[in-house]
């Protein structure tokens, strides 16, 4: 099974057609079993399409092109978080190649107000994978130290996901250091969680942000802030980074995790 996650910070990139167009190639030759993607976001004047979904939806945009590469067909579910830069509807999103058993929407934070810009959701989607029902949790957790919207409310209202009997798999930005002791990465840690890369038998610096980003202004060193978590100790071939130049090109302000179980 491999799996990819990546906050794509769509719409605010350059040349971001021909990044989705790259990053639709890859998943396409890849063939992950499920891609996490956060940051993913479409204008509020944009016609629906389906559910929730608009057309310029950035995943929607990218689902379609990578089923025009692929040979197996990939399936979107996004579900928003809040408004952002005043004309976007920004969430989370799962793609999969596989047969969805379940879908729902967690409220993360303490808002449940989509105008505020710091209100969080989680996108958890039952997959069935070789007749094995897995559950996959795309999510983009706040700041530990914010005092608005600590991200210990959040975790903690991500934590009773984690307590179901087959595996779960928590994806995505949580915007904590691993290098940081005390805060999101060890407070995860402590609920018997599992990170997958340091399950992996193969692994890189797994630094997904080299600098300082939006949220991250006054950091300038390099952090692994993005993670594939599991609730079991599973056995992990390989964990990468990939889009950070030397494994693909780069298409975000943080570079993704793919991982080989």
């Amino acid at each position: 099974m491999r799996l990819l996650t990546l906050n794509c910070h769509s719409w605010q990139e350059e040349n971001q057609l021909e990044k989705i167009e790259y990053l639709a190639k890859v998943i396409a030759d890849h063939q992950y079993d499920v891609i996490a993607l956060q940051e993913v976001s479409q204008t509020e004047m944009s016609p629906i399409v389906y559910d929730n979904v608009k057309q310029d939806n950035y995943g929607h945009v990218l689902v379609e092109r990578v089923n025009h590469l692929s040979k197996e067909k990939y399936v979107l579910k996004w579900t928003p978080s809040h408004r952002a830069y005043d004309v976007y509807e920004e969430g989370v999103a799962i793609l999969t190649k596989h047969q969805i058993e379940d879908v729902e929407t967690t409220i993360l934070s303490k808002s449940d107000n989509f105008d505020f810009w710091k209100t969080r959701a989680s996108l958890v989607v039952d997959i069935l994978i070789d007749n094995e029902r897995i559950t996959f949790v795309s999510c983009h957790i706040g700041w530990w130290k914010d005092e608005e919207e600590p991200s210990q409310f959040q975790i903690d209202n991500l934590l009773p996901i984690t307590s179901r009997k087959h595996p779960v798999f928590l994806m995505g930005d949580f915007n904590s250091e691993a290098s940081v002791r005390e805060e999101g990465y060890d407070y995860l840690l402590a609920n018997d969680i599992y990170d997958t890369f340091e399950l992996a038998v193969e692994k890189d610096s797994g630094i997904t942000v080299p600098g300082s980003i939006a949220g991250w202004e006054a950091s300038k060193k390099s952090k692994r802030i993005d993670y594939i978590f599991t609730n079991q100790p599973i056995k992990v071939q390989s964990s990468k980074v990939i889009f950070n130049e030397e494994n693909h090109m780069v298409i975000s302000d943080h570079y993704g995790v793919e991982i080989t179980i």
